[in-house]
């Protein structure tokens, strides 16, 4: 039973940070004003053409794409008092892999949320005591576990940045439609390499943001109950 226990609260450890990444990365995927913040500053509107409102609809349009179950997207403006589609066959095929990934996202979302709040439930409401000194604890490592690994992506994309990027997309990939063209293809245009960047800095610094908060939250009450336990 010991063994059954310590298995089940490094389970919870190795849990958050999957649970924390995930959750930023889909906070990233569906965060209108991160597309909006990307287009203003990179300037998107000259770039393409592209009228403010349009752009607007681009951002509705593609987070709209990556939750529904449509397999290709079809996305359409107005440029230049025209009625324009604005992906071709690579960005469609494209945008279908990475629609795969954001709910491969999803899933694993899903899935560590499940069981950390039920480990995080039955140590709180079920079995009480020593267990929730325990998910203290847990919360703690977890934490720390998940701010070694940011610090860790933070630092390799900060050394270099294009070449974490080239690496995300040979392992996730298993065809070449990401390489496209930014002078052609709107894809690109719209999301430049600096955007990623600043999406990945945006990844980064939400999910310390809740480690931090668990850690805290873990030390805080595992104090408090040390005190009490010395008093």
């Amino acid at each position: 039973m010991r063994t059954l226990n310590a298995a089940a609260g490094w389970l919870f450890v190795l849990c958050l940070p999957l649970l924390l990444l995930s959750a930023s990365l889909a906070w990233a995927v569906n965060s209108h004003w991160l597309y909006q913040y990307g287009f203003s500053k990179y300037d998107v509107g000259a770039t393409t053409g592209l009228a403010d409102s349009e752009l607007e609809k681009v951002a509705y349009g593609l987070i709209g794409y990556f939750n529904s179950g449509e397999e290709y997207i079809e996305l359409t403006v107005t440029k230049n008092n025209q009625s324009l589609t604005l992906f071709n066959q690579r960005e469609i095929i494209h945008l279908k892999d990475v629609k795969t990934l954001v709910w491969l996202d999803y899933r694993v979302l899903a899935g560590t949320l499940i069981y950390v709040l039920g480990y995080a439930g039955g140590s709180v409401f079920w079995r009480k005591g020593d267990y929730r000194r325990r998910l203290g604890r847990n919360l703690v490592i977890g934490g720390g576990l998940t701010l070694a690994i940011m610090a860790a992506l933070g630092i390799g994309a900060l050394l270099d940045f294009n070449w974490l990027f080239l690496q995300f997309h040979l392992l996730s990939f298993a065809n070449d439609f990401w390489q496209l063209d930014p002078t052609r293809d709107y894809l690109l245009m719209f999301f430049p390499g600096g955007f990623w960047f600043d999406a990945v800095l945006f990844v980064v610094l939400a999910t310390v943001g809740m480690a931090l908060v668990l850690s805290a939250g873990g030390g805080a009450y595992l104090l408090r109950t040390r005190k009490r336990l010395s008093s």
